[in-house]
């Protein structure tokens, strides 16, 4: 647990800082992701965390709003509410306390301990992954308000793997058989080669990892995704499909 905690910790550091170099007039102007704005992207972030907690150190019992609110999404526009009024050096305290109390309580686990989430459990390894992903997903979305570009760096490989790991959940939410793992190589920042599934799967997708990061959060789409290079139909259907979220 220590490397993805050590890299959970650096990915929202990371957006913390950047964080502190856009003007607080900005926060509530542009909308990207969902239509939310700075404010309402680092609002849901400080919201999640909290949920988090929950499900690691209280046992899960606020997960079981999702039934007030019909669905997740709905849950996490109200979860925005407690934001909305804030100033933003409020708001990402809210989210430093949050997210520091989920460190704490995901260091005391072992990798295969299981947490409880809203579609069901995880294991402690695949939940601080998610945390990563989802710090890092709402992050391009900071990035694209203020018209920055982020750069990659070699933690996209939690992501990178998390995708991978989540394909018979992208494929079952699709409604199609996954009936074999599909091969993905990847080249990370710093020429680094990562790769995940057998390699003699007839299905192979290859290409730059900052790609398949971005179509696994639905920051990208797959006719977008130039460097990606597929073997297979299993794995076509991988690049329209795959989901890191849960």
């Amino acid at each position: 647990m220590r490397e993805i905690l050590s890299d959970l910790v650096a990915e929202e550091q990371s957006l913390d800082q950047f964080l502190q170099k856009i003007n607080p007039r900005d926060w509530r102007k542009t909308k990207v992701w969902h239509g939310w704005t700075v404010q309402q992207v680092v609002s849901h972030l400080a919201s999640i965390e909290e949920y988090a907690y929950n499900a690691l150190a209280e046992g899960g019992s606020r997960l079981a709003e999702v039934q007030d609110y019909g669905s997740v999404d709905a849950l996490n526009e109200a979860a925005l509410l407690p934001g909305q009024d804030m100033r933003p050096q409020d708001v990402i305290e809210w989210w430093r306390g949050a997210r520091a109390k989920v460190v704490e309580e995901l260091s005391k686990l072992k990798p295969s301990d299981r947490v409880p989430w809203f579609h069901g459990e995880m294991s402690a390894q695949s939940f601080a992954t998610a945390r990563l992903m989802e710090n890092w997903a709402h992050g391009l979305d900071v990035y694209e308000a203020v018209k920055a570009e982020p750069e990659d760096t070699p933690r996209l490989r939690h992501i990178a793997w998390l995708g991978w790991k989540s394909l018979p959940h992208a494929f079952a939410e699709a409604g199609i058989d996954y009936p074999e793992p599909i091969h993905v190589v990847l080249m990370g920042p710093q020429y680094s080669k990562w790769s995940f599934g057998p390699e003699d799967s007839p299905n192979v997708i290859k290409g730059q990892a900052g790609e398949w990061c971005r179509l696994a959060v639905g920051r990208m789409n797959p006719e977008d995704a130039t460097t990606l290079r597929t073997e297979g139909e299993l794995a076509k259907l991988a690049l329209e499909h795959v989901r890191a979220h849960l």
